[in-house]
């Protein structure tokens, strides 16, 4: 049984696929700009949505959209009409906390009705502070608890193969989210198994929660110990698009794919990029009016 208490937008969902179809015919630079403005447009939502609820995670929100952006708008192979397809690719954001942007994701690409944003994080609201599956079509696995997508996004990786099937997996991870042993252990296996199904993405803006990755629990070589554990490894900036869009691309090693990508914490926002408090901190009215003129 469904149990989804929001549908999809059908008339969003035309507009996505006429965008999909505009954004894969156009040349690499008018693609990248029609990005950067659906990235903006995710950016001004999710501002909107964390000012009104009082509550959200804007900095690493900010961090991922990029990401999000160019997966939903250009890569993934999704029907958001049709959310549970038997064949479609998969996306899951183990960083759950980061829901706003994710929210803000999949309204645009027509998943839930726009105006269902306005409900964020609100007493009984579908759109809670971590994405449901029960509740939010096109959530593939529930997250917040951190450690938990990885795993899970191997399992899909390996039903995938089982299946016989072309399907792709991908998840986004944060980088403080790395210093969980089970993502180790996941790791490992996909490796093992060379899922060249999986691709990691890892959002790396080095802040976490009250501190900087590295003074809490240091990563790097990040892009070393991925390698070692079995993965083709692509180091970029997690804010260029077209770099976003090569990343994204199949295997070419038969390995899974780890993607590291070098982001702001609070990307577009003056006053709140690469700054540590803004890890859960909400912006006054004020602020959230000075947002949006900066990504106007």
């Amino acid at each position: 049984m469904d149990m989804h208490l929001l549908t999809s937008d059908i008339t969003t969902v035309d507009q996505w696929r006429a965008r999909r179809t505009e954004t894969a015919g156009a040349d690499a630079e008018r693609r990248v700009g029609l990005l950067q403005d659906r990235a903006k447009e995710i950016r001004r939502d999710l501002i909107t949505m964390i000012g009104a609820a009082k509550q959200g995670h804007v900095g690493g929100d900010l961090s991922v959209t990029d990401i999000l952006t160019v997966l939903y708008h250009h890569v993934l192979r999704i029907d958001p009409a049709n959310p549970t397809a038997a064949v479609r690719d998969r996306f899951i954001l183990s960083k759950g906390h980061c829901a706003a942007a994710f929210y803000a994701t999949l309204a645009s690409a027509g998943y839930i009705p726009h105006a269902a944003l306005e409900s964020f994080m609100k007493p009984l609201s579908e759109l809670s502070g971590h994405p449901n599956r029960t509740k939010v079509p096109g959530v593939e696995t529930n997250t917040g608890p951190l450690g938990h997508g990885l795993p899970v996004a191997v399992g899909e990786a390996i039903a995938a193969r089982l299946k016989g099937t072309d399907e792709r997996v991908f998840v986004a991870l944060g980088d403080g989210e790395m210093q969980e042993g089970s993502n180790w252990e996941a790791l490992m296996l996909a490796g093992h198994r060379k899922l060249a199904n999986l691709t990691v993405v890892i959002d790396r803006n080095r802040l976490q929660q009250g501190a900087r990755t590295e003074d809490t629990n240091a990563l790097d070589p990040l892009d070393e110990k991925l390698a070692a554990f079995g993965l083709e490894v692509r180091v970029i900036d997690g804010h260029d698009i077209a770099a976003l869009i090569e990343a994204f691309g199949p295997s070419t090693t038969g390995k899974p794919v780890g993607v590291i990508a070098n982001t702001i914490k609070g990307k577009g926002v003056s006053f709140i990029e690469d700054r540590v408090e803004w890890h859960h901190k909400v912006p006054s009215a004020e602020q959230v009016a000075q947002a949006m003129e900066e990504l106007a």
